[in-house]
């Protein structure tokens, strides 16, 4: 792993590798004779000109891990001595705890023993590796799908909490993958990062031929094509896996790139797995390796020297070859990554502390790595820019500067934060039901999805810790995991205000669907609303007309209610005092509009004016106006909405056979603040009333009615 060095221990942790390897191995690919003729990628393939599968190759092999192991053993020996005085230690910018013990320090010599590797070892500990300051460091991952998506990101964490370099990602991800990382990247706004895509469904076709039976598929073979998908002019690389965890600073790793002489191109580390050693049962025969194989979790490439060396050709001609017997690939898991939960229960002497800073970045704060490189010239980056000067003119003396501030703040957002699948109807009638929360409302997400089949879009306000906490609790509710069209976006806790209007806007612009209804998280829609909305669309001619279709609210005040399944059980419950209407008691004019009278008769649906402060859920189309993100907390965040949809001329349609129920739960911070905090109703009404201004300069003469509105109201 990284950052250990104990020089009289048997097995020394090196400070650079992957995670519980006790000993590191660097390897170091020679090159130096290879021919385009059969091309060997290591010593077992070039042993023998025996046909693939012939008994002379069989001995050979067995000849050759003989050696192997016995080389091993030797460096285990030299491990184990006393350290030597610093006269005998390598020059500073060797890798720390790394010396190289060449056979054929440049890979030139003709015995085949000696033709493509050099293995070594240092039982030192020297100094550390040095990197220009601002020498941009570069790292290639391959990333696809919604799960390598999540898991990426503790990596980067890592990384980024013990960098001093600028850094430069390369990531090769499928269209899932690069909407979700580059949605992240753009709203981390990490200085002196940089992040580009390459579309992996563009490079299926270079690895595809290859039958392969490991559980990443066909993406874990797109290293292979690296020299390739990377621009020509990029010369090295550190490639890595996306379930790797750093715990020192990657610069100590990109400095081992100072280590490669004359035809060395990879570096690659040992693995721990018996798997290639081929004597696990009865007739095991994996993959060809060299010994123990070689780990490519975390790979050091010469890009140049590589494709001066033909790389191409030569692993896809080494592969034909041997797939002539091994007929398909299949690797084995030889360290332990975290892309497992099992593996956070693995039996190590150093679990407790790999376990434990795992788990640390996982959980990180990653608002904290946004931190300045300083003294290295970055990038223009135009977007953060543009957002200290809008700050900077904002004036600190203002009692409402908070507020003004959190409308410009940028929230990191992680989309789909689990797996989404959707599968759009061929009518054109689908809906999304819309709604944001935060970590005490995380009880209401299986009543939902209960009550709701069609597809969902959630925003949800966490942190990263949280974030961890609601995957634990997704993962184990069968109602959860049994639905693949809810979408989860996290968006990421910054600040003192819970921004409603931002999240609300997050889960709208992720709606895949031609129609939202747009809801809170504590209503409970009726059972049959979902297919009743679908065909509201074909009735009221949505597609074709600006409608905002109302779905009248109301509440409970009892936890346990046993839900109305029809509007003549609700009309019920209502003449009883087990429900009433939305709000009644301390906000009527929000849902009055709605004219609840009316609607107990109806049996078609009626419209209805707009009027000061209504606040009714509706469903409109997908391309409807966003939430005002000035409105943060408690209060006219729905109202500002409402009557920006007025004001581009929706009608409002009540329909007669819909409804939804608010059940209750204890109040929220925010609402606790607007009730007890006299500056926070001060700032609230300033808001208003600058948004009402806004409104007129958009809108003109139409706009008045609302400041007329208001004054009366």
């Amino acid at each position: 792993m990284l950052g250990m060095c104990r020089g009289r221990r048997k097995f020394l942790v090196a400070s650079l590798a992957l995670l519980f390897i006790p000993a590191l191995t660097w390897l170091y690919l020679s090159v130096g004779s290879f021919q385009v003729k059969p091309l060997p990628l290591s010593p077992l393939e070039a042993l023998s000109s025996t046909p693939v599968g012939g008994a002379g190759e069989r001995q050979a092999l067995e000849l050759r891990v003989r050696v192997v192991e016995e080389e091993n053993r030797a460096l285990r020996r030299e491990l184990s001595r006393p350290p030597r005085s610093p006269s005998a230690q390598l020059p500073s910018n060797n890798h720390r705890g790394n010396q190289s013990r060449t056979h054929s320090e440049e890979g030139t010599g003709d015995n085949e023993s000696q033709k493509a590797v050099t293995v070594g070892n240092s039982s030192d500990c020297v100094r550390h590796p040095v990197v220009d300051k601002c020498e941009t460091i570069h790292v290639a991952i391959v990333c696809a799908g919604y799960n390598a998506s999540r898991d990426v990101v503790t990596l980067v964490k890592s990384v980024l909490f013990h960098r001093r370099n600028p850094l430069h990602f390369h990531f090769i991800t499928d269209s899932i993958a690069q909407q979700i990382l580059s949605s992240l990247f753009h709203t981390w706004m990490v200085p002196a990062v940089r992040v580009d895509f390459y579309d992996a469904d563009e490079l299926k076709s270079e690895v595809s031929w290859i039958p392969n039976k490991h559980y990443s598929g066909i993406y874990g073979l797109m290293k292979l094509v690296l020299t390739k998908t990377l621009p020509s002019d990029l010369q090295r690389v550190i490639v890595l896996d996306t379930d790797i965890t750093f715990a020192t600073d990657i610069a100590e790793l990109w400095a081992v790139f100072h280590k490669f002489k004359g035809q060395q191109v990879l570096g690659l580390v040992e693995n721990q797995s018996d798997w290639y050693l081929g004597n696990l049962w009865k007739n095991h025969r994996p993959w060809p390796a060299l010994g123990r194989g070689f780990n490519t979790g975390v790979i050091l490439l010469l890009l140049d020297r590589l494709r001066k060396l033909r790389w191409e050709q030569m692993w896809r001609l080494t592969a034909e070859r041997e797939l002539m017997s091994m007929l398909s690939t299949s690797l084995a898991d030889q360290v332990i990554h975290w892309n497992s939960p099992k593996k956070l229960r693995v039996k190590n002497k150093h679990v407790e502390f790999f376990r434990n800073l795992y788990l640390t970045f996982l959980e990180y704060d990653g608002n904290l790595l946004r931190r300045e490189l300083f003294g290295c010239p970055s990038e223009a980056d135009h977007n953060s820019e543009n957002l200290q000067k809008t700050l900077s003119e904002l004036d600190e003396d203002d009692p409402c500067y908070e507020f003004r501030r959190e409308r410009f703040t940028v929230h990191r957002t992680h989309l789909y934060f689990l797996h989404y699948e959707y599968k759009p109807s061929s009518d054109n009638t689908d809906v999304t039901l819309v709604a944001q929360l935060s970590m005490d409302r995380l009880q209401m997400l299986e009543a939902i999805c209960k009550h709701w089949e069609g597809p969902i879009s959630l925003a949800l306000y966490l942190s990263d810790a949280e974030a961890q906490q609601f995957l634990r609790y997704a993962q184990g509710s069968e109602v959860l995991m049994s639905r693949g069209n809810v979408g989860y976006h996290i968006v990421y806790k910054e600040g003192q205000f819970y921004p409603v209007n931002l999240l609300r806007n997050v889960a709208m612009r992720h709606v895949n669907t031609p129609y939202m209804f747009l809801s809170d998280i504590d209503f409970l829609p009726m059972y049959s609303l979902y297919e009743y909305l679908r065909k509201s669309v074909v009735q009221l001619d949505m597609a074709n007309t600006k409608k905002a279709l109302v779905v009248p609210a109301f509440e409970t005040l009892r936890y346990r209610l046993s839900y109305p399944k029809s509007k003549a059980e609700l009309l019920s419950q209502l003449d009883m005092g087990t429900l009433f209407t939305f709000r009644y008691h301390v906000w009527t004019k929000g849902h009055a509009p709605t004219n609840f009278a009316k609607w107990r008769t109806a049996t078609t649906p009626y419209r209805v004016q707009w009027e000061a402060d209504f606040e009714p859920y509706v469903m409109v189309r997908r391309d409807s106006p966003e939430y005002d993100r000035r409105f943060v907390g408690f209060g006219w965040n729905k109202v500002a909405h409402i009557m920006e949809l007025d004001a581009q001329e929706y009608e409002f349609v009540v329909l007669p056979n819909a409804f939804m129920i608010h059940m209750p739960h204890a109040p929220s911070f925010d609402i606790t603040k607007f009730r007890s905090n006299k500056q926070y109703r001060v700032c609230l009404k300033t808001l208003k009333e600058e948004f009402q201004q806004n409104m007129s300069r958009r809108y003109g003469f139409a706009a008045l009615k609302y400041m007329t509105a208001e004054n009366n109201s």
